[in-house]
């Protein structure tokens, strides 16, 4: 599966999303943009780098690629609001930070630049940046994609019986 494909995928959840909740033509980034720092949050409190304070271990390996997932999500959404789905992203990388106190703090960082800018530029960083968090999570993209189908299934499911 290619990132156009997930694009796809996401384009037709999102109108679907529109549709049933009457939100054609409203403007939603910055409740996107909110709903992508929660599921950021959400993400760091499953993985529990930030705890210093607690002995329990992170979550189950399936449960925090979910919520990774959530947040790829409203990443590609967030780019279908500013057409930016054409565009050919290099999300491959080879890097991965051994701190992810600080890789979920750039993330952030990303967010609000990415907000501020609304620049093709700033949202592939965010985007680059968050595969890569990814892989320091010990993701593969294939497995990414994998889970961002199945969760999309979910998500339409979900639509469809009233969440």
């Amino acid at each position: 599966m290619t990132i156009q494909e997930c694009f796809a995928m996401q384009h037709e959840l999102d109108r679907y999303i529109e549709k049933e909740h009457g939100l054609q033509g409203e403007d939603l980034f910055e409740k996107k943009i909110l709903a992508l720092l929660v599921e950021v949050g959400e993400l760091a409190n499953e993985t529990r780098c930030f705890k210093f304070w607690s002995k329990k271990p992170p979550s189950a390996h399936e449960d925090i690629l979910e919520e990774f997932v959530d947040g790829v999500h409203f990443i590609l959404s967030l780019g279908l609001d500013l057409g930016f789905s054409d565009r050919e992203y290099s999300l491959v990388s080879q890097e991965a930070n051994e701190d992810l106190d600080r890789s979920f703090l750039k993330i952030y960082r990303l967010v609000n630049d990415f907000r501020q800018s609304k620049d093709a530029e700033d949202f592939e960083e965010l985007f680059r940046q968050y595969i890569i968090l990814g892989q320091t999570l010990g993701f593969t993209l294939d497995e990414v994609q994998e889970a961002y189908k199945k969760k999309n299934e979910v998500n339409f499911k979900r639509q469809q019986n009233g969440y």
